[in-house]
């Protein structure tokens, strides 16, 4: 049997919800890798139920995690999709096609985000979520960074066409769960901020509440979304606040919530 071209891989914390709608969409790919990080569900019973490449173990941070399933994958391309997505059948044929024929490293996928049955399109960025990601990448040019939340991502060599079908993304259930999100978002980012020995000050990120609504309620037409844009904006502008306040005031001991968010660095460009 030839080696595997392509390796979907999928990193998964107590996904028992998720995981069988995700990892019935890739049956396109030669092959599936499934990381399960400190599962107490039935995340690993459902993913033996679609493949025998499973990862198993405790990561702290993404990145460490996201690469012990990069080392895993055996193919020369890998798409990376989390339990909360799904691949269409029009761009699992769009990602066969770009595999067989590019001579590019890396491609960015857009992604329709839903909160709950509601596609919200427009208004997504600032830290708060993504239209587009480097999902799709030959093995060995995407790197991820030590952060806890939004870890920078790296990408090594040229950029190919960006493709046309859009992954679908459950990014919420509701708007307490969105809410919930931010929580956790700027737990972590705090410790982040902590550890970094530079945890900025109170009057820039103030600033930042205007000028992170405006890009995403503007710039990136969130008021398209109506409400539902108005709350991307706030969240992405309360942000860095929240995170500094947390940060600044709550105890450096403070418990985090479980392991790290399930969240991304890369937007709709390169990081890094």
């Amino acid at each position: 049997m030839s080696e595997p071209r392509l390796s979907a891989l999928v990193v998964a914390h107590d996904e028992e919800r998720q995981l069988a709608d995700c990892l019935a969409c890739l049956g396109f790919a030669d092959e599936t890798v499934v990381v399960l990080d400190r599962c107490g569900d039935r995340s690993r019973e459902i993913a033996l139920g679609f493949t025998e490449r499973l990862v198993e173990g405790a990561w702290q941070r993404e990145g460490p995690r996201r690469h012990a399933g990069i080392d895993a994958c055996r193919g020369e391309w890998i798409l990376e999709v989390d339990a909360d997505e799904r691949v269409t059948p029009d761009l699992a044929a769009e990602i066969r096609r770009v595999v067989r024929t590019s001579s590019a490293a890396w491609h960015l996928i857009p992604v329709d985000n839903y909160i709950g049955a509601r596609r919200v399109r427009w208004g997504w960025g600032a830290s708060f979520g993504r239209s587009a990601h480097a999902a799709l990448y030959r093995k060995g040019v995407k790197r991820w960074g030590d952060q806890r939340v939004h870890p920078t991502v790296s990408l090594s060599g040229q950029q190919g066409e960006t493709l046309a079908s859009r992954l679908v993304h459950y990014v919420d259930r509701d708007v307490s769960d969105m809410l919930r999100r931010l929580d956790r978002y700027t737990t972590a980012r705090a410790q982040d901020l902590r550890e970094s020995g530079d945890i900025g000050n109170y009057s820039r990120n103030l600033r930042r509440i205007v000028s992170r609504f405006w890009k995403c309620y503007v710039v990136r037409k969130g008021y398209r979304e109506g409400p539902y844009g108005f709350l991307i904006a706030l969240c992405a502008g309360l942000y860095p606040i929240l995170s500094y306040l947390k940060a600044r005031l709550d105890p450096p001991d403070a418990p985090s919530s479980g392991p790290s968010p399930r969240v991304r660095g890369e937007g709709a460009g390169r990081s890094g």
